[in-house]
């Protein structure tokens, strides 16, 4: 059978952005992403840099530095540990390319950072309501939006059209954004979301389309009630008032949203969105 379409390369470079974002803490060698893709490895890395905009290398480089950045940001983990956990066997090597990356060194990202929470001055509102509930293994076929969020729109429509010719749409499907990314970190034009619907073990990747998994554990859940464009300030306030006074973690895993109205017919202000945060058990 021949997979020399250009739906059939997309789906085998889908399978490899999803095993490059599950498994950022091991080695990754261009062999076996190669072979993940189903591509001759001598061919791989140009067709992935042609599709994806950047090389595997630079590509894993960059999520690896960006996931430390969050994690200097959230956490009071030692940035020995971060560095050796991003791929770096030393600090110094790892403050180079982390000061390539950000301007800053790892240290003065982390306090910079602390220095800015402290000089925010305290307003008056309401605290933000937090529930934590286990959420299961869930399995999503999706389509990916890379560059700034606010322009998803295009995402959700090829997901709609693509469910909707395979059948997905009845009363019981479940829709959700999967966010890969913390525009605070990660330049707009490379953020990812994932326009997603649940999905059974029958459905298979097509084209565009692809599969992905969301892992089994405890979410930190929040409401946020009105315009799409204000999520951002409801994501601040989970991860930099509550996580922090929690005495929880983040887990090294995507936070995701679901969508319990819809802004077709819903006004902004009245739009309501549970996000979810992954913690560590």
């Amino acid at each position: 059978m021949r997979t020399g379409t250009g739906e059939s390369y997309q789906e085998r470079i889908n399978r490899v952005l999803v095993h490059i974002q599950q498994r950022l803490e091991e080695p990754l060698p261009l062999d076996e992403l190669a072979g993940v893709a189903a591509f001759s490895p001598y061919h791989f890395h140009r067709i992935f840099r042609g599709m994806v905009g950047e090389s595997v290398k630079e590509h894993v480089r960059r999520l690896r530095l960006e996931r430390a950045a969050g994690r200097l940001r959230a956490s009071a983990d030692p940035i020995t540990d971060i560095a050796f956990d991003a791929g770096y066997q030393t600090h110094e090597s790892f403050t180079r390319a982390f000061r390539a990356m950000f301007g800053d060194a790892p240290s003065s990202f982390r306090e910079n950072r602390r220095e800015i929470l402290a000089a925010a001055p305290p307003e008056r509102r309401e605290a933000l309501a937090v529930r934590i509930e286990p959420f299961g293994l869930t399995r999503l076929a999706f389509f990916r939006h890379v560059g700034p969020y606010g322009e998803v729109g295009k995402a959700w429509g090829k997901l709609y059209a693509w469910a909707g010719r395979n059948g997905l749409l009845g009363p019981g499907a479940e829709m959700l954004g999967v966010v890969h990314d913390d525009p605070e970190i990660t330049p707009p034009e490379r953020l990812r979301y994932d326009a997603a619907i649940v999905v059974n073990e029958r459905v298979r990747p097509t084209g565009e389309a692809g599969i992905e998994e969301l892992p089994a554990g405890e979410y930190a859940v929040a409401v946020h009630k009105g315009s799409y464009m204000l999520l951002g300030n409801t994501y601040a306030r989970l991860c930099g008032e509550w996580l922090a006074a929690s005495g929880r973690e983040a887990r090294n895993s995507p936070a995701f949203e679901i969508y319990r109205n819809m802004p077709h017919n819903t006004p902004p202000d009245e739009l309501v969105t549970e996000i979810f945060i992954p913690l560590v058990d």
